[in-house]
C-alpha cells in the first residue's frame, strides 16, 4: 500500500519515557515529509502543548497538521488555519464548574496558551501544565471568568475518589456529552462525538486522501478509534491490550524507534 499520511499520538508513541524524540525517529519522519507524506500530531493536549513538538518536526514548513483536543481541534501548522474545531457550549461552563464544586473536585481549561485554574497548587493540575509546558493561572471565580467557549474541561481528582464522581458527571451532564477519564486523576467532559478517529475522516476530506491510504501509530485507550479506522494500525510494544489487540502491526516500544521503525518499513522503503 502507498501509504501518503501518518497519525501519531504523543506520549508513549511518538516521544520516549524522557517525552523526548529519539534522532532515528526524528530522521526518518523528517524524510517522510521531504519525500511528501504528511505528519499528524494527534493528541489530547491543548494545541499550544503539541506546538513544540510540531516545531521540533518542522511541520509549518512541510504543511503538517496538529490534531488537539482528541480530535477537539486541527490546525494546519503551515497556515495556522484551524481546520476543525468543536468547542462546549458557552452555556455549559457554568453547570460544569457547579459540578466541579458539587464535588469538592478542583478544575482546570484552556485560554489561548494558559491552563486557568481554580487551584494553582493542584498537583494534578500542575502535571497537565509540566506535560503541555504552558503556564498554570488561578482564577478566582471560575463561573465568572469563563464566559467563552472551550474544548473541553478537566476536573482532578485522586483516581479512587474520581471514580466515584465520573458516573454522577456523566448522569448530569446527559447524551450531549463525552465524560471519560483519560488518567485515573484526569475527567474530561468534551462535546459528544469528538474522538481521534472522526476528527481525521474530516483531515482525509480536506487532503484528498482516504483511510487507506493512513497510518496511525498508538499506545493508551484514546488511540482504539484511530488505530481501528487507519489502513495501517500500529500499536506500540508498550500499548495497553485493548490497543495491541486491535493493531494490524506491532512496533517497537516509544524508547526503541517504534515510530522511526513503522516510517523506515512503510513509507521510506
Amino acid at each position: 500500500m502507498d501509504y501518503k499520511i501518518i497519525v501519531l499520538d504523543l506520549d508513549g508513541t511518538l516521544t520516549n519515557r524522557d517525552k523526548i524524540i529519539t534522532p532515528r525517529t526524528k530522521e526518518a519522519l523528517m524524510k517522510a515529509q521531504e519525500a511528501g507524506n504528511i505528519v499528524v500530531l494527534a493528541s489530547g493536549r491543548p494545541t499550544a502543548g503539541v506546538e513544540p513538538l510540531a516545531g521540533e518536526l518542522e511541520l509549518s514548513r512541510f504543511g503538517s497538521y496538529i490534531l488537539s483536543y482528541n480530535g477537539g481541534m486541527i490546525t494546519n501548522c503551515k497556515t495556522g488555519e484551524t481546520v476543525f474545531s468543536s468547542l462546549l457550549p458557552g452555556e455549559s461552563n457554568r453547570k460544569i464548574i457547579g459540578l466541579a464544586e458539587e464535588h469538592r473536585v478542583d478544575i482546570l481549561t484552556y485560554d489561548g496558551g494558559e491552563i486557568i485554574t481554580n487551584n494553582a497548587e493542584c498537583p494534578y493540575a500542575i502535571a497537565e501544565s509540566n506535560i503541555n509546558h504552558l503556564p498554570l493561572r488561578q482564577v478566582e471565580d471560575m463561573k465568572s471568568y469563563v464566559d467563552f467557549q472551550v474544548p473541553k474541561f478537566l476536573m482532578l481528582d485522586d483516581g479512587d475518589y474520581l471514580v466515584t464522581v465520573e458516573p454522577k458527571v456523566k448522569a448530569a451532564m446527559g447524551r450531549d456529552f463525552s465524560v471519560y477519564r483519560s488518567e485515573p486523576y484526569f475527567l474530561e467532559i468534551m462535546p459528544k462525538g469528538i474522538d481521534k478517529a472522526q476528527s481525521l475522516a474530516r483531515l482525509l476530506e480536506v487532503v484528498g486522501l482516504d483511510r487507506e491510504q493512513m497510518i496511525a501509530c498508538g499506545d493508551g485507550y484514546n488511540d482504539l478509534t484511530m488505530i481501528k479506522y487507519a489502513g495501517l494500525g500500529v500499536a506500540m510494544e508498550n500499548a495497553v491490550l485493548p490497543v495491541r489487540q486491535a493493531a494490524d502491526y506491532i512496533t517497537a516500544s516509544n524508547n526503541h524507534d517504534g515510530v522511526g521503525l513503522v516510517v523506515e518499513k512503510f513509507m521510506l522503503s
